[in-house]
């Protein structure tokens, strides 16, 4: 953990080095300014004799103090910079390796979690490293130099000081052994609360519109009394540390008090008398290591509150893509040609059914191929091995004549442009959002894509054109508008292959067509794959594909599926049954109940003939 962290300190590294550094200095002299103040008391009881001494004592006093300002300072500043700048870099880390997250890894975290992560956890190891860095440093030079200079002022009295370190040793230790286990429970509990606010604000329309508010405050009053419970436990032990810390320095006192006092009075007639001045700097020097211990206690609670916040860190930090480049990976892809070779996946390596199964499939370069079937029948999925964005349990997926684990991965996804189910729009204005596709592209490239996608009539619609501001995840355009300017934004990448996953269903039937026809006119070289609901978003495909249950039922033509695949037929027929055509939705209902009976007859005749063999 302490090496995965240490990375991200890098270009911090004077500063980390330098704050340290000066706090001991810093340390030094306040550990030194005692002393001195003994020896100008020294000068001062000689009165007129001793004025020279209390001149030059003097001036070294102020010197001291000065210097000590500064290396304060100085400490500080640093710390600063060495404790943001860390925070900085692991925020930077943890954000960049995300990144380089597959939909597989992405599934292994929440989105809430993640963010927890790099707020609340960040600010937890921030706040530690600070700590490290100047007080954790401060804190055992003080009880250092103090304890020296307390010998030499106090003799043995000064062993009534250390005597109090292994009991506060042995208390911190314990206090630790319990708080660890509470903390570990405690971000669990923040994850949960940060997903009921997102979640709720996200969909806050819906809240509203059912009337629901009631509800998500009671959700959100749960997960947040939860935290609050576990909190209160972690935070009640850690409140042990003060009272003890108070009853160690106090019970100190008074024992350096009562005693000092006592050897004060019986050496007031000897020799070598101890003089007030000498106990009370050993006072000082004595609260200067309990406050030492004091001030560690503070960085030991930290410490423990950020270790498992570090623990979440690293395990962010440490996680590998499920996805990698080849040692010699591809950086062409020839054509957009796609085969499944007896594919079958299945999300975790663990789970007991496969999402698809027995897939053998060949596209080729150019086709249209539509994609229809139930909900839960897996039609995502086969895309996503497309564009690896998962890989495949068994056979291979190949784009181009090459399994899709030979390509570099950003070649590939280049030429595999997905428009994806949930589509998603950035603030930013139309124009910003478009050039995700080309960054490259001109103004001329982004009318003629929007065109394509039967997006440019309503862009000019509106005020500012294409640099009207798009607010966060799209909320001011409808969700026809969304789906039409994603596409346009899918299309300037200008792909071999085209995925279209349900990406026209906020659309009218006359703009899906028109956009279909675009397609066929403007890039009929390119492969497109149309995963669609409506039989009217794929009737006019080269082939479509009737997915169940994570298998293929049929493929075929409008005309071939119509006739001999009973999914397709039902699907058809129930979309046009509402056509308000009377004799036309009798004839067709006449023609599925014919198409069903002929399916029915023929599995039967499959089934006799398979058992006589």
């Amino acid at each position: 953990m302490l090496k995965t962290l240490s990375k991200c300190i890098r270009e911090y590294k004077l500063a980390s080095i330098l704050s340290p550094l000066f706090v001991t200095i810093e340390v030094v002299l306040e550990c030194l300014i005692p002393f001195i103040i003994t020896l100008l008391l020294g000068a001062i009881r000689l009165g007129e004799e001793g004025m020279g001494q209390v001149w030059m004592w003097g001036g070294v006093l102020v010197a001291m103090a000065i210097a000590s300002l500064a290396a304060g300072a100085l400490a500080g500043a640093f710390c600063s910079r060495a404790s943001a700048g860390f925070a900085k870099n692991v925020r930077k880390d943890m954000f960049y390796n995300i990144q380089t997250f597959s939909f597989e890894n992405i599934d292994k975290y929440s989105t809430p979690s993640l963010v927890t992560r790099m707020t609340t956890d960040v600010w937890n190891v921030q706040m530690a490293y600070m700590m490290i860095v100047r007080i954790a440093v401060r804190c055992p030079v003080m009880i250092v130099f103090s304890a020296v200079m307390a010998f030499v002022m106090g003799g043995d009295l000064a062993w009534i000081f250390l005597a109090v370190i292994p009991v506060l040793v042995i208390a911190l230790g314990l206090i630790m052994l319990k708080a660890l286990p509470l903390f570990k429970k405690l971000f669990p509990k923040y994850d949960d609360m940060n997903e009921s606010v997102q979640e709720n604000i996200k969909s806050i329309r819906v809240v509203k519109s059912y009337v629901r508010e009631e509800h998500e405050k009671e959700k959100f009053a749960k997960t947040s009394g939860a935290l609050c419970k576990e909190f209160t436990k972690a935070e009640r032990l850690l409140a042990w540390n003060n009272p003890i810390m108070q009853f160690c320095f106090y019970g100190v006192l008074s024992a350096v008090l009562f005693i000092g006092s006592y050897f004060i009075i019986q050496s007031s007639g000897s020799d070598d008398p101890i003089h007030t001045e000498q106990v009370s700097q050993l006072i000082v020097y004595g609260m200067q290591i309990l406050a030492s211990l004091m001030m560690f206690s503070m960085v030991f609670a930290m410490i423990v509150m950020s270790m498992e916040s570090a623990r979440r860190i690293c395990e962010i930090l440490n996680e590998k893509s499920t996805l990698s480049n080849p040692a010699q990976p591809l950086y062409d892809v020839p054509d957009g040609s796609v085969d499944f070779e007896n594919v079958a996946f299945k999300y975790a390596a663990n789970a007991e059914k496969d999402v698809l199964e027995g897939i053998d499939l060949h596209i080729r370069s150019g086709e249209t191929i539509g994609i229809i079937g139930g909900t839960g029948s897996s039609k995502t999925s086969l895309v996503n091995l497309i564009s690896r964005l998962y890989d495949v349990s068994e056979g291979c997926v190949k784009v181009g004549g090459h399994d899709v684990r030979e390509y570099d991965l950003e070649t590939l996804r280049n030429q595999v442009a997905v428009v994806l189910q949930k589509n998603v729009l950035f603030s930013g204005t139309i124009k910003e959002n478009l050039r995700w596709g080309n960054k490259e592209a001109t103004d001329e490239q982004l009318v003629e894509a929007c065109k394509m996608a039967q997006a440019d009539d309503f862009i000019r619609s509106f005020p500012d054109g294409y640099d009207t501001y798009i607010e966060q995840g799209g909320t001011n355009v409808s969700g026809g508008q969304k789906q039409r300017l994603c596409i346009a934004r899918a299309l300037l990448k200008e792909p071999k292959i085209l995925i279209l996953d349900d990406s026209t269903s906020a659309v009218d039937t006359h703009t899906d067509a028109l956009i279909r026809k675009g397609f066929r006119e403007y890039i009929p070289s390119t492969t497109k794959i149309i995963i669609a609901q409506r039989i009217s978003s794929v009737e006019d495909a080269d082939r479509i594909i009737v997915l169940d249950g994570g298998r293929i039922n049929g493929i075929g033509t409008h005309e071939e599926l119509l006739k001999n695949n009973q999914i397709y037929a039902e699907v058809y027929y129930s979309q046009v049954k509402g056509s308000g055509d009377k004799e036309q939705d009798s004839a067709n209902e006449a023609a599925l109940r014919e198409s069903l009976s002929a399916s029915l007859a023929a599995r039967e005749e499959e089934k006799e003939g398979g058992e006589q063999q």
